[in-house]
């Protein structure tokens, strides 16, 4: 067989080979291929190893096999070529093929955005709870995820919000959640998501003494709230305040903190915690290491949560305790209609099992056609 016709047959079998191996992984991800990401760059360094590996597979063989001198060759080349000597080089396309998506399964490709659009009914929430130091009152009805950690240690009240507010993600299943935390000051713990175990990650680790506990800015977390709602395109938004005093700092007020997510288009929905009344609240251990609580009082501004909460159009609660705190909490959904939205959720996935098993597929080809077919001898 010429070199000519060989060649042709190598491009030929080179194509059967790269169709072969790429088939199914274009036709599991198609376009996705044009935007993944390698994690290990540096295996891509080793695909000049397949053109090497398809020279010395095919051409380059020839110069390895034994020969014998013969005063002339004229008869053998005049003689018919078989379908086994035209294949020859089949074997060396498969393997070349087959080191290639071997390298690039080893490069680690990842696809970045296969974003999958779900149509879902849900509305936006941010929920804003207060850290101030009164938080760390004694509230009666315990829930059944809080457990003393101290035997004789009675739940406070940042104790019960938090495990309300936990019970209350868990409940939802397509509302885009945030959570602000103020004292002082108000900060952001996360925007609106739809990450529910990370929320619960944060929410569950809130402390008092994680941010300055000495005062009660309600406007500057209404109005942070609000900002984190600006950009929402929710139909429904809603502001859910978990508070337990009266706003005493801060550099926004609060009826303008209230402005601030009327202009957003967002209803705040106001949950006073505790009446008033004097309260237990822990001061220190006795001697034998059980808590001690004293009487203390915290002023309250129920009037002032009644007028955020009914010129945004959402409503005021009471929570007294426990139980009263949760059933204000789901409330607060029940009087919100739902609207749809789109989200993209960006999943990552590896893809290089799609390189791999036909890369080891084509292997096993070659080593099959060389120990079965196409053998030769010697």
């Amino acid at each position: 067989m010429r070199k000519g016709q060989r060649y042709v047959l190598l491009g030929v079998f080179l194509l059967v080979a790269l169709a072969m191996g790429a088939g199914w992984p274009l036709a599991a991800r198609g376009s996705d291929w044009w935007q993944v990401s390698f994690q290990q760059r540096w295996a891509l360094l080793l695909l000049p190893l397949a053109p090497l590996v398809l020279w010395r597979s095919t051409v380059g063989a020839d110069a390895r096999l034994p020969r014998m001198l013969l005063g002339t060759t004229a008869p053998f080349r005049q003689g018919p070529v078989g379908l086994r000597a035209r294949m020859r080089d089949l074997p060396g396309a498969f393997r070349a093929v087959a080191v290639a998506l071997l390298i690039l399964a080893l490069a680690r490709p990842v696809s970045l955005l296969r974003p999958s659009e779900t149509s879902e009914s849900g509305i936006d929430i941010v929920l804003v709870l207060d850290l101030s130091g009164s938080m760390k009152a004694v509230m009666d009805g315990q829930p059944i995820g809080v457990k003393p950690t101290i035997k004789g240690k009675r739940p406070t009240r940042i104790d019960v919000a938090k495990d309300v507010i936990r019970d209350f993600i868990h409940r939802r299943k397509t509302d885009r959640i945030g959570a602000v935390v103020f004292g002082r000051s108000a900060y952001v713990l996360a925007p609106p998501t739809l990450d529910y175990q990370l929320l619960d990650t944060l929410i569950s680790g809130i402390e008092l003494d994680m941010i300055d506990s000495t005062g009660t800015a309600i406007g500057d977390a209404l109005g942070t709230g609000a900002a984190r709602l600006r950009r929402s395109n929710a139909r429904s938004k809603a502001i859910v305040l978990l508070t337990d005093g009266d706003s005493n700092a801060g550099s926004i007020a609060p009826e303008y903190g209230a402005h601030l997510a009327q202009s957003v288009g967002a209803k705040v929905y106001t949950i006073q915690i505790g009446s008033g009344d004097d309260v237990d609240v822990q001061d220190g251990v006795d001697i034998f290491g059980q808590p001690k609580y004293v009487r203390a009082h915290f002023p309250v501004n129920p009037e002032l949560l009644q007028k955020i909460a009914s010129s945004t159009g959402g409503e005021f609660y009471l929570a007294t305790d426990a139980d009263a705190l949760r059933k204000s909490m789901h409330d607060v959904l029940d009087r919100l209609e739902k609207t749809r939205f789109e989200s993209q959720l960006a999943s990552y996935e590896d893809l290089f099992p799609l390189l791999l098993l036909p890369g080891t597929l084509l292997l096993a080809l070659d080593a099959l056609l060389r120990s079965w077919l196409l053998r030769r001898f010697p």
